[in-house]
């Protein structure tokens, strides 16, 4: 199985540092946060030095809306996904058609200043437990999630940009933090297939999903022993086999403490790799980066590209502030109050 490697950077530009890091041929995508953003200029900056350094790489972000938004002055301020959950409760059509447009908006800008993806939308359902996912989801019904979800992909893919569908098999039921702690699960498969799949299940038969990135927490009926990102039962019998999956599958943060009680960087990678990930997600520890790094060279694990995740917009067809972008506000706008 081909893997590859996705890291991040410390500030707002390249050090030499970093572009001798970057240069690595087992990095194929990198990942930015807050601490990389200062402005909208700083950012197209930052991106163009990136791809002026590595054409091939593929700039990622958590661009959800709500508390997970990396980029906010200068930026449209999206909404959390709940609010789509509560217009859809007053009138599912419009409330689909606005999940349409803010998957476009969100994406059209992104593209506009030099990123390929963002990984979105999340698919958990909030159960009412998890502190981590609340309002970034955009119901507690399984339907409702895949109505809404469905139009914010096609938005976003109208715009040019792939979905990344998160925290595969659910989140949403656990009360721990998988950045702090490692959250278990005890719902049986049954439960979890008649709730939390659904959305994965029907987006992935209609072909939506560029990509999946699985939960780091243990469902303790289904795989005692492993994280779904650690499991080959979640992610090779599960997504692939019953489910039929053919995408990409990036590991969470393999820097998350959810992640961290499965050993030592090198030790999370080849559990990843055995699981079924092809994308090796490391962030914020250079050296833990270049341990897993190490350990794709060392092994001479065969490389893949993530050329397939690249935005499909160009300079020449700039979305971001054009009539449609105009269009696609304006039936946001009580959204946004």
């Amino acid at each position: 199985m081909s893997i590859c490697v996705m890291a991040d950077v410390v500030g707002l530009e390249l050090t030499p540092e970093d572009e001798q890091f970057l240069l690595q041929p087992e990095i194929a995508g990198l990942i930015l946060f807050a601490r990389n953003y200062k402005d909208p200029s700083q950012l197209k900056d930052l991106c163009r030095s990136i791809k002026e350094l590595r054409s091939d790489l593929i700039i990622a972000v958590d661009q959800e809306g709500g508390r997970v938004q990396r980029f906010r002055e200068g930026f449209l301020l999206l909404p959390a996904m709940r609010k789509l959950g509560d217009a859809y409760a007053i009138d599912a059509d419009k409330a689909s058609k606005q999940a349409f447009s803010l998957g476009w908006l969100m994406a059209a800008e992104l593209i506009h200043h030099g990123i390929d993806i963002s990984f979105a939308p999340v698919l958990d359902l909030d159960f009412g437990r998890s502190s981590i996912i609340g309002n970034r989801a955009f119901a507690a019904e399984p339907q409702q999630v895949l109505i809404l979800s469905q139009a914010f992909i096609k938005g976003m893919a109208e715009a040019g940009m792939s979905a990344t569908a998160k925290h595969f098999p659910g989140h949403g039921h656990v009360t721990a933090d998988s950045h702090l702690e490692l959250p278990t699960d005890s719902r049986s498969f049954e439960l979890l297939e008649n709730n939390d799949l659904i959305p994965f299940k029907q987006l992935i038969a209609d072909n939506q999903l560029a990509a999946i990135m699985p939960a780091h927490v243990i469902y303790t009926d289904i795989d005692a022993e492993f994280t779904a990102g650690f499991s080959k039962v979640w992610l090779k019998d599960i997504l692939r086999e019953n489910m039929g999956f053919q995408g990409l599958i990036y590991s969470d943060d393999l820097s998350m403490e959810g992640a961290a009680a499965s050993g030592s960087p090198s030790v999370r990678a080849q559990k990843a790799k055995d699981a079924g990930c092809n994308v090796l997600l490391i962030c914020n520890k250079r050296e833990a980066a270049q341990e897993i790094v190490d350990t794709v060279r060392e092994k001479q694990w065969p490389l893949i590209s993530l050329q397939g995740m690249r935005a499909k917009s160009s300079i020449e067809a700039d979305l971001y502030q054009s009539p449609a972008w105009e269009k696609h506000l304006a039936i946001c706008a009580d959204l946004f109050s």
